[in-house]
């Protein structure tokens, strides 16, 4: 493969260096660089989102209930009489006519945020532990992360970076995850700061024929790891501060297990490298140059790129665009989905039921208390959280290690990655999530039960 031969002087000009290097290095500084903030490790742009929370108070429930309730009605109305103003728009198109399954479930998540923010109807719909954890407590902190990354998305993703960082990248992720580069950026945007940041930019990237179909599964499902202060939440709940290091080792060692295993199983394995529009990757676009080397490769990509880039102001338009889409398409699903899994967890037998199964495969590996641990294995599908809280009141050490180590790297679950994989355009189905769960369960738990003997 030749290299590009668009005006290659061109393109490394001052003026194009200046427009690659000023927003890659803001974003990279909002994205992926580590900051210290009252004492825990996060990203820039996690840290705005705190403090848009912090602005909004109370007030920001009602906005994001206001948000939910308008996308279900203008949904519907855009489905039932197909107004022009939006059936002439492709992104007002997208934005507000799904298929009948996604506006259902719309419509659904207006309907629990309505009883939920209003204190009406059923307890079991809108308590605590259910509706009120989905729009109180999930809800606002995503709304905040979805505004700051949609808006600033755009200097990573339109500038260079990524074609600078990934052809570095791809010779480390090509052969051992059969992935392109860039998508360490993906992973260590959500290592830092919070896997719905990572989920965003690989769906953006998917729309934008940078991932193929199979790729994006795999990264969204597989490296939209859990941030180091999520990790810290979890580790403290179940009262084993002292251990964090080892903690976070083992989780790190038990994610990239999985991450070389289960894209080589069902469903994964069955996802087509096609790119969003239907056409098929090639081998050539991974591809560096004889004479060249990966960063100098790179780089001219980046500065091709930054080249491309004739109207700053339309960057700030996709940067509006990919926040209104995140928020008032994600939003009501997750608040939808979310509300009926935890439901399910709090209200129901049907997680416990189906833990059973891993009871023989507990004791095998000679976990303590291997019964109460069983009924922990599958409610982390609802939310991650939940299985934390439950072996809090396990008396075993080594088994609430396991517990929360487990929770962290099974990584799918509804009350937020799940239902945002569903509501993105990621090529994965409810099922197929369930799926890939339990095959993180399986390969996942082994890794972990053999750190935790040499521990305990």
């Amino acid at each position: 493969m030749q290299p590009q031969t668009c005006d290659i002087k061109s393109s490394t000009s001052p003026l194009n260096w200046l427009a690659f290097l000023i927003p890659s290095l803001i974003g990279l500084t909002l994205f992926v660089t580590p900051v210290s903030f009252n004492g825990e490790i996060t990203i820039p742009v996690a840290l705005l989102a705190k403090q848009l929370k912090v602005l909004l108070g109370d007030s920001i429930t009602g906005i994001i209930s206001a948000v939910v309730i308008f996308t279900a009605l203008v949904s519907a109305a855009a489905t039932l009489f197909k107004p022009k103003k939006i059936a002439g728009s492709e992104f007002l198109r997208d934005l507000f006519s799904p298929s009948k399954g996604w506006l259902a479930v719309r419509v659904c998540g207006a309907i629990f945020v309505a009883l939920t923010y209003f204190g009406l109807g059923p307890e079991i719909l809108r308590s605590g532990a259910t509706g009120g954890l989905v729009l109180n407590d999930l809800l606002p902190t995503l709304f905040a992360v979805f505004i700051f990354a949609g808006l600033l998305l755009p200097l990573l993703m339109n500038f260079g970076l990524l074609e600078l960082l990934g052809a570095m990248a791809t010779k480390v992720m090509r052969p051992l995850f059969n992935l392109p580069g860039r998508s360490a950026i993906d992973c260590m945007a959500s290592w830092l700061g919070d896997g719905s940041v990572g989920i965003l930019m690989t769906s953006k990237q998917y729309e934008t024929k940078f991932y193929t179909q199979r790729e994006a599964a795999v990264i969204g499902t597989t490296f939209s790891a859990v941030s180091i202060t999520f990790s810290l939440v979890v580790i403290a709940e179940v009262g084993l501060e002292h251990l964090f290091l080892p903690f976070y080792a083992t989780v790190c060692l038990a994610g990239v297990v999985a991450a070389f295993i289960v894209p080589k199983l069902p469903p994964l394995s069955r996802k087509k490298d096609l790119f969003f529009d239907g056409s098929q990757r090639t081998a050539e676009h991974d591809l560096i140059p004889a004479g060249k080397s990966s960063f100098s490769w790179g780089l001219e990509k980046a500065l091709q790129r930054a080249a491309e880039v004739k109207n700053p102001s339309q960057v700030f338009v996709d940067g509006i665009k990919n926040a209104v889409d995140m928020v008032f398409g994600v939003l009501p699903v997750i608040m939808a989905i979310g509300t009926v899994a935890l439901v399910i967890a709090e209200h129901t037998p049907i997680f416990n039921w189906l833990g059973m199964p891993f009871l023989p495969l507990l004791e095998l590996l000679q976990i303590p208390e291997a019964q109460q641990a069983s009924t922990t294995m599958v409610v982390g599908f609802a939310d991650m959280f939940v299985p934390a809280i439950l072996a809090s009141s396990i008396e075993s050490e080594m088994t609430r290690f396991v517990i929360a180590a487990l929770s962290l790297t099974q990584l799918i679950y509804l009350s937020e990655v799940g239902a945002l994989l569903l509501g993105s355009k990621i090529p994965v189905t409810l099922g197929e999530l369930f799926v890939i769960f339990i095959l993180r369960t399986l390969v996942t738990l082994p890794v972990i039960a053999g750190v935790a003997h040499l521990i305990f």
